[in-house]
């Protein structure tokens, strides 16, 4: 499987947003400064002391042990991956996500400081001395080094399309010029050798 580029994996969480109905009433994501996240990567990471770093690899909210917050499901997170004395130390820099509440819903994009911390307590997951692979289903925890406060967007997208949805057969909803013949008409004119 091929890996999937952040900017890739961002403009299809945008283009999702096109269905999204508009949210009324802006609200904030936070979280503490204390927080543990689950999560896990969206594309399996290999690392070794040939390859020790990967820049821009993504990940998403995963269901793991000790988590004491949790972010929206449609959530990516956009992250660092160094390998270093036998463990892959992972650190965060943006996230992207998507809550919705009946038929609300709210858009956060912004900064995440956050770094990987295996089950002992120590920075970084645990790997052997060839290195290791991180895959789709390993989830681990990430500590939040710093308060996150992030407010909604206004969902554009959504804005648009509720606009036409509600032109009710003008402008774009209504492809045919007003002043156009209608079919039957055209045809009556075929048909006259006197019509101009």
């Amino acid at each position: 499987m091929m890996p999937i580029s952040p900017s890739l994996w961002l403009s299809a969480l945008s283009v999702s947003l096109l269905a999204l109905p508009l949210n009324a009433a802006a609200a904030t994501l936070t979280l503490p400064s204390d927080a543990r996240i689950g999560v896990e990567v969206i594309d399996t990471l290999n690392l070794s002391a040939s390859t020790p770093e990967h820049n821009d690899i993504l990940l998403h909210p995963a269901q793991v042990a000790g988590t004491s917050h949790t972010l929206p499901d449609y959530c990516v997170l956009v992250a660092n991956a160094r390998f270093e004395d036998q463990r892959v130390r992972i650190t965060t820099q943006d996230v992207t996500c998507i809550e919705t509440t009946s038929s609300e819903s709210e858009i956060f994009s912004g900064e995440i400081s956050a770094a990987a911390y295996g089950e002992d307590g120590s920075y970084g997951l645990p790997c052997g001395d060839d290195g290791c692979a991180l895959k789709p289903g390993q989830g681990f925890l990430l500590h939040l080094s710093e308060e996150v406060t992030i407010e909604a967007q206004e969902n554009v997208s959504a804005k648009i399309n509720q606009e036409r949805r509600q032109a009710d057969g003008t402008g774009v909803a209504n492809p045919i010029p007003a002043d156009s013949p209608s079919p039957d008409t055209a045809t009556e004119a075929l048909d006259d050798p006197d019509a101009e």
